[in-house]
């Protein structure tokens, strides 16, 4: 093991495993193997992450954030206009899938066998995103842009009506050429349904 002369912490040890999962798969890849990468002994890992399954849930949360946290700069720009931050918002949560599964596909299929494995993770992550979607259609609703009597019950349905461009089952269909128009008329169809 290589003796490392960086402080170890919690972020250190979320890249390693990124990149230990990223060669060995979720299978194969163990405690140890992150350790090694890191060139501390196994027991260091423990210290930050008690579990392996504590340290699957959050390598999964860090990489879930990454979506999140970009879609927050759309949903913070109260400048713009409810429908146009409403439709930036869908589109970039689209674009943002499609990076993570065609820049590096092996990373997004061990992804999506640990999403399955970290369900409280998951479901906090969709409570986020809709929870965003939500206060865009407030404001859309507070400016007049929108109708509806139960902004946070349209949030959940616009994120549903749309899963087919961000549900990680359809990421094969996201790379055909005609995702875009499709993605455009659901979303033009939508936006119609909200109007006021």
């Amino acid at each position: 093991m290589p003796p490392t002369s960086e402080t170890l912490t919690a972020e250190r040890i979320l890249e390693a495993t990124e990149d230990v999962l990223r060669r060995h798969g979720p299978a194969k890849a163990t405690v140890v193997d992150v350790a090694r990468a890191l060139g501390v002994s196994h027991g260091s890992v423990y210290r930050h992450f008690r579990t392996k399954a504590a340290l699957r849930e959050a390598v999964t949360k860090r990489w879930l954030d990454r979506t999140t946290e970009e879609l927050a700069g759309i949903v913070a720009a109260t400048d713009r206009d409810p429908q146009t931050r409403l439709r930036d918002w869908l589109a970039a949560l689209l674009e943002a899938k499609r990076r993570k599964a065609g820049d590096d596909p092996e990373l997004f299929a061990t992804y999506s066998v640990l999403a399955a494995d970290a369900g409280e993770v998951v479901g906090a992550h969709l409570t986020e995103l809709t929870d965003q979607l939500t206060e865009i259609v407030r404001a859309g609703v507070a400016a007049g842009t929108f109708t509806t009597p139960d902004p946070a019950t349209t949030a959940r349905a616009l994120f549903h009506a749309t899963g087919r461009f961000h549900d990680p089952g359809y990421a094969r269909e996201w790379e055909r050429p005609e995702v875009w128009d499709d993605f455009a008329a659901v979303v033009d169809m939508l936006v119609r349904g909200l109007r006021a």
